[in-house]
């Protein structure tokens, strides 16, 4: 039963999530809330290593995720959940867009995509953020949460910021070196 639960949960997310792998980050997160298979921290965790691991990071992290839950057969289920509504929507559209490629609603529909996308795509930078550089909430006298400041990683990306973007000699380090650099300050420093 939890291979099959597995496989819908991340066939709707495959489905909705348009605009690549950062795009299912809020079904990811509505995932983690509804079942509990992993926390948003280890959400964190997965989005460091899918992103510095070859391939697609949705399929990495679904991959994960299934793996986590219910092993081997669990990592390839929820793969397939997630890869499967684009290879039939890709199906549908090639079967179809031919006809109605010139047609200005098909052009109309494929422009307003976009800005979904978009949105998607910064609102889980949005959640991103939040986790890198906020603690967790604490409650404090009357019961309103507070937020503390994660002040190493601002530093770490202050220095990355400053890095890649103002000192030449180190400018166009390869990307791959400040993964690593990032991820022995995170060991040393225990992020």
């Amino acid at each position: 039963m939890i291979l099959l639960r597995l496989f819908w949960e991340f066939f709707k997310t495959g489905l909705f999530a348009v605009g690549g792998g950062m795009a299912t980050l809020p079904f990811l997160y509505d995932i983690s809330d509804r079942t509990g298979w992993f926390t948003h921290q280890q959400l964190a965790d997965m989005v460091a290593v899918s992103e510095s691991t070859p391939g697609p990071i949705g399929v990495n992290m679904a991959t994960y995720v299934g793996f986590v839950t219910a092993g081997v057969p669990g990592a390839i289920v929820s793969t397939l959940g997630l890869v499967c509504p684009s290879i039939i929507i890709i199906l549908l559209v090639y079967m179809f867009l031919k006809a109605f490629r010139n047609n200005k609603y098909v052009n109309a529909a494929f422009y307003g995509i976009r800005p979904a996308s978009a949105a998607l795509i910064a609102a889980a930078g949005l959640i991103l953020v939040r986790i890198t550089f906020l603690t967790n909430a604490v409650a404090i006298e009357g019961g309103t949460p507070s937020f503390g400041m994660q002040w190493k990683a601002l530093a770490l990306a202050v220095v990355i910021l400053a890095g890649t973007h103002l000192i030449k000699k180190i400018k166009n380090l390869h990307p791959i070196l400040w993964i690593a650099l990032s991820a022995i300050v995170g060991i040393v420093f225990k992020f």
